[in-house]
């Protein structure tokens, strides 16, 4: 039979494991936060200062970022000693823009130098509510400012598109992912 204090123990440790594992969040932040700033920057750099003809296809780098991002989740999620609804729930929150996305791609796909606000609009929501999930105000204004983003580079068009993406990933993912990663590392100690 516990005592109440070993109780107690048990579940201080299963509400910190829970905080941990969803805080591990950062990688994504900070993987997809780069991946797209660079692609972003990139094309930008090829259109304005390069006569290659094709900038836009940085963006295929993307493809194998899925399937990193994939097979880490698959790993830690092997690893992981406790499930919780919290953390399922990011998941599918995550796994529900990568469906909505991918269908935006087939839907817009003989129009693709289009698709920039869309994105940045749709994913203002998950950032938005992950934050609300881990309770990290900076990911909350992540979100937000993806949608404000979004807002600006519609109205400021076409040539304005990647370097907003690169902007609002900027703010939006790598700030609030070095601001949690670093969360999580002072957590630990």
């Amino acid at each position: 039979m516990m005592t109440g204090e070993e109780s107690l123990r048990i579940i201080t440790e299963m509400i910190n494991k829970t905080k941990f594992d969803i805080r591990q969040g950062s990688f994504y932040l900070l993987f997809w936060g780069w991946l797209i700033f660079a692609c972003g920057m990139s094309e930008y750099l090829l259109e304005k200062f390069t006569d290659i003809t094709h900038p836009y296809y940085v963006w295929f780098l993307v493809i194998p970022g899925v399937f990193v991002s994939m097979i880490y989740g698959f790993v830690n999620g092997r690893k992981a000693r406790v499930r919780t609804y919290t953390g399922t729930l990011y998941m599918w929150i995550w796994m529900g823009f990568l469906f909505t996305a991918t269908v935006l791609f087939i839907i817009q796909s003989k129009r693709m130098d289009l698709v920039a606000p869309y994105i940045l609009l749709m994913i203002g929501l998950p950032t938005f509510i992950s934050g609300f999930l881990i309770k990290f105000k900076p990911l909350i204004a992540g979100g937000i400012c993806f949608w404000v983003i979004a807002l600006v580079v519609h109205f400021a068009g076409p040539s304005f598109y990647s370097l907003g993406t690169a902007l609002a990933m900027l703010i939006g993912y790598l700030i609030p992912g070095y601001m949690l990663k670093n969360k999580v590392d002072h957590d630990k100690v």
